[in-house]
């Protein structure tokens, strides 16, 4: 067994905070473990200018990381799971998925949104955001924003924006809670896929780390984020595409609820979906959502 591990991250405050809760996670598992921090600068960190929107935004946020990772000289990465292309590197796969936190999307603004003026600027870079803002609040208007939460958070308080929206896992993590006006719910915003789960990259022939990783993995996140992204790998995958993606597994009676959005194509209505199923009925009820995502999203 491993008594050293270099573990790989961005230099974010958020990053650095996410890696934190993974050492701690390998501490409490394994007392004797010693672990030390590698921070990686990537592509997405020092490009702010690139748009979040195109189809190079694969492995924005990740492609050095991965380098290192497959190299050898980082043992294991700490993830933000939404940021994570739906097919793993070759020689890398996941490792664990840390308990996840709220996966509600955070408004920071002077009013709750429902409550903001018509023409309100909102500051975000996510078309699932800004498709779903213009479904449930067409008098607003949407402006381009990146940079780590501090940032944004920054910008807004300097006036660039009315109000913006983040991912209220990040503020909680970073101790800002006193900062979110409200939550939105899942069913105004749907969440993206894998958003609130921390994931934790390892090689795949490390079998020494997946010994380490699977004392941390929180199983039914594992079940939720599966589900997501396999229904996002299915639409195609990636930040490109406007989809929401969110799945609630109930261990007690083993039953999934999955709320999907999609924003459609060539002028098809957007569509959003609710379905509850059994453990019995996964695989069937994942190709129906599916197929009813592709069939009213490009209608």
């Amino acid at each position: 067994m491993k008594e050293h591990l270099v573990i790989g991250t961005r230099g974010s405050r958020l990053a650095l905070k996410q890696t934190e809760m993974v050492v701690k996670a390998l501490s409490l598992a394994f007392p004797g473990l010693n672990c030390s921090v590698r921070v990686i600068s990537t592509r997405g960190d020092r490009d702010l200018e690139m748009s979040l929107s195109g189809q190079l935004t694969k492995g924005l946020f990740t492609q050095e990381i991965e380098a290192e990772l497959l190299d050898g000289r980082i043992d294991m990465a700490v993830h933000s799971l939404k940021d994570l292309p739906v097919e793993c590197s070759q020689g890398i796969c996941i490792g664990a998925y840390l308990k996840r936190a709220p996966v509600q999307e955070a408004w920071i603004g002077p009013a709750p949104l429902e409550r903001m003026p018509a023409g309100s600027i909102i500051g975000t870079s996510s078309p699932r955001r800004i498709a779903q803002l213009q479904r449930a609040y067409p008098s607003l208007h949407t402006k381009p924003i990146r940079g780590n939460v501090e940032t944004r958070i920054a910008k807004l308080r300097a006036g660039e924006f009315d109000g913006i929206l983040m991912a209220c896992a990040g503020m909680l993590r970073l101790g800002l809670e006193d900062q979110i006006t409200e939550r939105i719910p899942t069913s105004t915003i749907v969440p993206a896929p894998g958003q609130a789960a921390i994931a934790v990259h390892r090689r795949e022939n490390d079998l020494e780390t997946d010994l380490l990783l699977s004392a941390i993995n929180h199983q039914d996140t594992e079940r939720e984020v599966v589900t997501e992204r396999t229904i996002l790998s299915a639409l195609g995958g990636g930040c490109a595409i406007p989809l929401g993606c969110y799945c609630h597994y109930s261990g007690q009676d083993k039953r999934y609820t999955v709320q999907a959005f999609h924003a459609g194509s060539n002028g098809a209505e957007a569509v959003y979906l609710e379905e509850c199923f059994s453990e019995d009925d996964y695989e069937q009820s994942i190709r129906q959502i599916v197929r009813k995502l592709k069939r009213e999203a490009t209608l």
